[in-house]
């Protein structure tokens, strides 16, 4: 089990790698499991400030959910699938979305269903100009379960969503790109050195302010703008009085580098 999501550290950086090439890197349930315990772990290190998420081999970050695991929970019934499956993966996405540490998605091909899903939940994505996009539960008469139908038309807009939910169709990082669901593409061969810069550009702030800044814009986006506002104030009020706060306001005022 250990071998499902493989761990490396670079510097202040996690990278966990979906670890299932012979199988895309579906999302079996033991492998969510795993990373869930692993991003637990890492939320406590105080020495890793940001983590990148890929998949292992060069076809798949990850192809989504283990359909033959999956539809052996349904055997079993609506509620046990739903037990099994619907709230295991729907867990797994609203905990990267939440994670306090940035989480940064490097696509390096296929991100189908459950690896899309995950691609919409975290926070920042860079994609390969080999990898692929699409949401094709439809085509086994099921909706997207680890969150699509939610997260996809707030990141794309409802009728750029529902092209890709109701055809199944997949998409190019071209596409994910005009539409909001990546960052940037970039060569296949810099790929990870491209999310673990971007990773670099963040993890040289504060990570207090990168873990407010992140619960303010999660939460905030959901809510009415005054909500939000209000969230907003609530997590400048909890930086405002630390001392990473006067160290950076000083470092500004004084034109040097916060220590």
């Amino acid at each position: 089990m250990s071998d499902l999501v493989l761990s490396e550290t670079r510097g202040a950086v996690a990278l966990l790698t979906f670890n299932r090439p012979n199988k895309l890197n579906a999302l079996s349930y033991a492998l969510i499991d795993r990373l869930m315990a692993m991003l637990d772990r890492i939320e406590d290190d105080a020495n890793i400030r940001a983590v990148v998420l890929t998949g292992a081999g060069d076809r798949a970050f990850s192809a989504g959910a283990d359909i033959a695991e999956f539809s052996e929970s349904m055997k079993a019934g609506p509620d046990a699938a739903v037990k099994a499956f619907v709230r295991r993966g729907q867990a797994m996405t609203a905990r990267l979305e939440a994670f306090p540490k940035p989480v940064i998605a490097a696509v390096n091909g296929i991100a189908f269903g459950g690896g899309c899903e995950i691609t919409e939940a975290v926070h920042l994505a860079v994609a390969s100009e080999r990898a692929s996009f699409a949401k094709p539960e439809i085509a086994i008469g099921i909706t997207p379960t680890f969150g699509g139908t939610q997260r996809l038309p707030r990141l794309v807009g409802r009728k750029r969503a529902l092209e890709y939910l109701l055809t199944g169709d997949s998409f190019s990082p071209q596409r994910a790109l005009e539409m909001g669901l990546v960052n940037r593409i970039v060569p296949h061969e810099q790929l990870m050195d491209a999310a673990f810069a971007l990773a670099g550009r963040i993890v040289r702030h504060s990570q207090l302010a990168v873990a407010r800044v992140i619960t303010a814009a999660t939460r905030g986006l959901n809510v009415s703008i005054s909500e939000g506002l209000a969230i907003e104030g609530e997590q400048f009020a909890r930086m405002a009085a630390t001392q990473d706060t006067r160290e950076a306001l000083d470092a500004w005022l004084a034109a040097r580098t916060p220590r």
